[in-house]
């Protein structure tokens, strides 16, 4: 089975396992319509992946202050092509916290779709950008990238309720709360 075969049906059982999600029939269309949909030259938009970067304890999510957009976000960025989005999570955490000892989970966690505002020559574009839980199994100590201008791990709960954090954070947040009950 090719990546993008799996990605298909990644998302649908991601459909099936998250129902009340409005966006999961447009990354599915996407996937489906565009030429080159994990090119970030494919300049309407394309695929990105991202990471839920948990401790081991499941406790606390790392964030990084990003250079660019100037917001608190996930580890994350352009597939370059490769279809197995869940390796690309795995690649821009390592990337982009110097962690090295991580274990990607292999069904998708969270799905969102945001535009990009133009910069330079590059356009506003959508980024269809699909996220996978990572976990460290090993040393915490991260080391930033220069694509952020700081890292630092936070409270999953506290950032679940913190009315100041991106709205897709808090999402996840809520659903990594939800997931480990039980």
């Amino acid at each position: 089975m090719t990546s993008v075969n799996a990605l298909a049906q990644a998302f649908h059982h991601y459909a099936s396992r998250w129902p009340d999600e409005p966006d999961t029939s447009r990354f599915s269309d996407w996937l489906a319509t565009k030429e080159r949909p994990f090119h970030r030259e494919t300049l309407e938009g394309h695929f990105t992946g991202s990471a839920w970067l948990v401790s081991a304890d499941g406790e606390r999510v790392l964030l990084m202050h990003h250079r660019k957009l100037q917001r608190w976000l996930q580890p994350g960025g352009h597939a370059d092509g490769d279809a197995d989005l869940a390796h690309v999570a795995l690649r821009e955490a390592e990337e982009e916290t110097g962690l090295r000892d991580l274990a990607v989970l292999p069904d998708i966690f969270d799905i969102d779709a945001h535009r990009i505002p133009q910069r330079g020559h590059e356009p506003e574009h959508w980024h269809f950008d699909v996220r996978y839980v990572v976990v460290t199994r090993g040393s915490e100590v991260f080391e930033a990238n220069e694509e952020s201008l700081a890292l630092e791990w936070r409270s999953i709960k506290a950032t679940a309720g913190d009315v100041t954090a991106d709205e897709s954070l808090r999402r996840m947040a809520r659903k990594w709360l939800a997931t480990q009950k039980g």
